[in-house]
């Protein structure tokens, strides 16, 4: 049971609007529709029709924002304890678990149906299946219990790439699973980074993040296997899949570079943790730029500009 020493209470509507804006996590979420835009833009070779685009990334805004009310509803007694989570709209008393609840079955009921109405049932389903399994799965069986929670959670951030492609093309490619598998290899290496930086709170509620459970040495060993398994990984989408071409491959080449750099500085200085952080801040950019990387190269004008750029040369 959680005891707020100073519930808060809301003013005025707009702070009622921001209480449960909180509570879904914003900053989390753009990623997310990052990967899906970015898989659609794949799918559709440059092509993606934009009505379908916006609709897609408001489903998956929706699925996101109550996947992470529930998450937020679920972890309220250690959100409680943890300097950089207590000021949440839960914590502090200014919302009611029982109105999140409702506010996170509102927003997943509205996500299904305006992707199964709109777009097709098979993104609606995926979307839900990642609603389950970061709640069911990453949330309820592995966070407090496992310190592989972080490794087998990622598919569930990895799940916005398939309703992506799902979304285009009604199917699930190889490519499909391909943008999946860069994700999840991308998570742990990301989240560990934040582990290491934050590893005394998490020590403190009990949670088994592996820089608490292994130490900071054993953690930092793992970032740089996952690390070495990503970089590799990102290139296969130009071979063998050919999906993405010259530009795509010259972006990745030169942000997966930094990335092992960045890897490797904190793996000889595991207690660093401005390494730490600086490698949990660069992996949000690359994986940003990845996805900027896959558009620009999908679209025709790109295809254009390197068949004009081949012609003069030969």
């Amino acid at each position: 049971m959680i005891e707020n020493t100073a519930v808060r209470h809301h003013q005025n509507f707009l702070q009622v609007i921001q209480s449960y804006y909180q509570l879904t996590k914003p900053r989390i979420i753009p990623l997310l529709l990052m990967t899906t835009a970015a898989s659609m833009w794949i799918a559709s070779e440059g092509n993606v029709n934009p009505v379908l685009l916006l609709v897609t990334l408001c489903g998956g805004t929706f699925a996101a924002a109550s996947a992470q009310t529930i998450n937020c509803i679920y972890d309220r007694d250690i959100d409680d304890q943890m300097e950089r989570t207590r000021h949440r709209p839960l914590v502090s008393g200014r919302i009611q678990p029982s109105h999140a609840l409702i506010f996170a079955i509102a927003l997943a009921c509205l996500s299904f149906s305006l992707l199964a109405v709109f777009v097709n049932l098979l993104s609606a389903l995926l979307t839900m299946s990642g609603i389950i399994f970061y709640i069911g799965v990453y949330t309820h069986l592995l966070k407090r219990h496992n310190s592989a929670n972080i490794v087998i959670g990622g598919a569930a951030g990895a799940i916005p790439t398939l309703v992506g492609w799902a979304a285009v093309t009604d199917t699930l490619s190889w490519a499909a699973w391909l943008l999946f598998a860069i994700i999840f290899l991308w998570t742990p290496p990301h989240f560990w980074a934040l582990a290491l930086m934050i590893r005394d709170e998490y020590a403190k509620v009990s949670v088994p993040m592996l820089p608490v459970v292994a130490g900071s040495v054993a953690a930092t060993r793992q970032i740089w296997v996952y690390s070495l398994l990503l970089i590799p990984t990102t290139f296969l989408l130009v071979y063998p899949l050919a999906v993405t071409g010259a530009v795509y491959a010259c972006i990745a080449l030169v942000l997966g570079a930094i990335f092992i750099k960045k890897a490797w500085a904190l793996l000889h200085n595991p207690d660093d943790k401005q390494l730490a952080r600086s490698l949990f801040l660069y992996s949000i950019f690359y994986m940003m730029l990845l996805c900027v990387g896959m558009v620009i190269d999908s679209l025709p004008l790109t295809h254009r500009l390197i068949g004009a750029i081949l012609d003069l040369r030969f």
